[in-house]
């Protein structure tokens, strides 16, 4: 069946196309008169008539479309930071484009790539491997669409960004079991690369020096992102004599490997070993016992970056943006005092 064309709303409603045009793309004309515009948007309904969305971007300049990259799908962390973002765009009647690196370096530049490809209006990255200041973002700002890069330490100089604290919430956790009792504390190190989730590790090996206590290589595990590499980091650590009596975890869904690991050992969480991890998805309060986290309010920190591509669209020559996102730690029930003297 024949699509219907603007020209067929024009006949039905018996006026020009360019009359159609005025009302379908909402543009302002003194000669189009309420009782026109009325008769256009009847034959539209009539028809079935769709705009064209590509046709309509390249005469309006504006897709009405915000891009967004993720560096996993699999990680619920970066769901809120999704919907956060979906949450901002939606308010001012925009869709998300959302492309997924899944951990991997050639398909984040594959992504930066597709994205720099596409009529969209603005793009937020959220980089692991990509260098925020490297040649890739370098060419994106080059054509003068709103950009905000997240995961930042500091500042971006000429990009927009999210700056993420990570260092302060990982004292505040580690402090915590400290004040617990815990002195044989476990990390369980399990990000893409090294370099990522770097803020934890040096909360981690700081907290340690406060009290005269040098981080134990041996309990830091470096592993892979999944359940699975979380469960096989933890119970690695847990098999240690003597083993730790804590264990922070790069992140909840990790966390969640490492309960099951404790359980499938017989260790009670946390009367034996106490957990405390980092992110605040919303599974962390239904796991058995709860988690203990530190949360960097990841739907906040999607709709902070959200917000500054629409404040560079209403106004390209703002100076640069940077929001800074403090985390804070949780405590819930899987962190308790440490046990006297350790099984091993």
């Amino acid at each position: 069946m024949k699509r219907p064309t603007q020209a067929d709303v024009a006949q039905l409603a018996n006026v020009s196309r360019a009359t159609v045009s005025y009302v379908v793309n909402n543009l302002h004309n003194n000669q189009v008169s309420d009782e026109t515009r009325k008769r256009v948007l009847q034959a539209i309904e009539t028809l079935g008539y769709q705009p064209d969305a590509m046709a309509q971007s390249l005469r309006l300049g504006t897709t009405n479309t915000i891009g967004l990259l993720i560096p996993d799908m699999d990680n619920p962390h970066y769901w809120h930071i999704a919907k956060g973002v979906e949450k901002e765009t939606q308010s001012e009647d925009y869709d998300l484009l959302l492309i997924s690196a899944s951990l991997d370096p050639h398909r984040e530049l594959h992504g930066v790539r597709a994205l720099s490809r596409r009529r969209v209006d603005g793009l937020i990255l959220i980089l692991s491997f990509v260098d925020p200041q490297g040649s890739e973002v370098r060419q994106l700002l080059k054509q003068k669409k709103p950009l905000v890069v997240t995961n930042a330490r500091v500042p971006e100089p000429d990009v927009d960004s999210v700056v993420i604290n990570d260092l302060d919430g990982t004292l505040e956790a580690m402090n915590h079991l400290i004040a617990l009792g815990h002195r044989r504390i476990g990390f369980v190190y399990g990000v893409a690369h090294q370099g990522l989730g770097s803020q934890r590790l040096e909360g981690y090996q700081q907290a340690l020096r406060q009290i005269g206590q040098e981080a134990d290589k041996s309990l830091i595990i470096n592993c892979g992102t999944t359940l699975q590499d979380g469960y096989e980091g933890a119970k690695h650590l847990l098999n240690q004599s003597p083993r730790p009596t804590a264990l922070m975890v790069i992140n909840d869904l990790l966390a969640m490997g490492a309960l099951r690991a404790a359980a499938d050992l017989g260790l009670r969480v946390p009367q034996d070993v106490s957990i405390s991890s980092f992110d605040d998805i919303n599974l962390a309060l239904f796991t058995n016992p709860r988690l203990t986290t530190v949360s960097v309010n990841a739907s906040a920190l999607g709709q902070s970056a959200a917000r500054m591509i629409f404040n560079r669209l209403y106004d390209p020559h703002l100076p640069m943006q940077s929001v800074h996102i403090e985390s804070r730690l949780i405590i819930r029930d899987s962190t308790g005092q440490a046990p006297v003297t350790p099984s091993s």
